[in-house]
């Protein structure tokens, strides 16, 4: 069976990572189901003139449209769409990532909310011990901020903030952005070739 994995976009900077990790995750045949906030929207267009429609058909067709050639699947989901797999425990995800999270959403999650989809979806990965990647894009945190990031790791959740390695040389932004989405990767344990592996033999 392939990987379900919930997929939230959020209000932070850092788009080019979500949108990079749902191609990689389309790509290694995972069915995604895809979440996102009206501040995501502001964002995917400051960052990449990127125009996410307000109604989950519009981004459902947006997205399969671009990456049909990938074996992976693709549902999308409105923030009010109580009926969906993801907010029920009786029918979780394998996992769920929120690329890129803002600090509220991440504070939401630490208290327990669940006031719209995402948080609730979060709450319910949290509860039935699956495992929740937050990649929080802030600089600096303030110690609300540690507080609320170190209450979720000792619920299971990984703390994954976007701040990429150097050792392997990279040459542009896409290889910066490649470092990110493949420790997301790791983490959900999809298999990926985005980079070579530390002291593994060059191919």
């Amino acid at each position: 069976m392939p990987k379900t994995v919930c997929l939230a976009f959020t209000g932070a900077s850092g788009m080019p990572y979500g949108i990079r990790l749902l191609e990689c995750l389309l790509e290694a045949g995972c069915h995604v189901q895809l979440l996102y906030s009206q501040v995501a929207q502001i964002v995917a267009k400051q960052e990449m003139d990127l125009d996410l429609p307000g109604r989950a058909k519009e981004v459902a067709a947006h997205f399969r449209a671009q990456y049909a050639s990938l074996p992976g699947t693709l549902d999308v989901y409105g923030r009010e769409e109580w009926f969906a797999p993801v907010a029920s425990g009786s029918n979780p995800p394998d996992a769920m990532v929120v690329c890129p999270c803002t600090m509220g959403t991440l504070a939401a999650i630490a208290q327990g909310l669940a006031d719209n989809l995402i948080e609730r979806a979060a709450d319910v990965v949290l509860k039935e011990r699956r495992t929740l990647v937050l990649v929080p894009r802030e600089t600096p945190f303030s110690a609300i901020h540690l507080e609320n990031m170190l209450r979720l790791a000792q619920a299971g959740a990984v703390i994954l903030p976007p701040n990429p390695g150097f050792y392997h040389q990279p040459q542009s932004v896409e290889a910066l952005v490649d470092f990110i989405v493949a420790r997301i990767l790791d983490h959900l344990a999809v298999p990926h070739a985005l980079m070579q592996r530390w002291g593994a033999p060059a191919a």
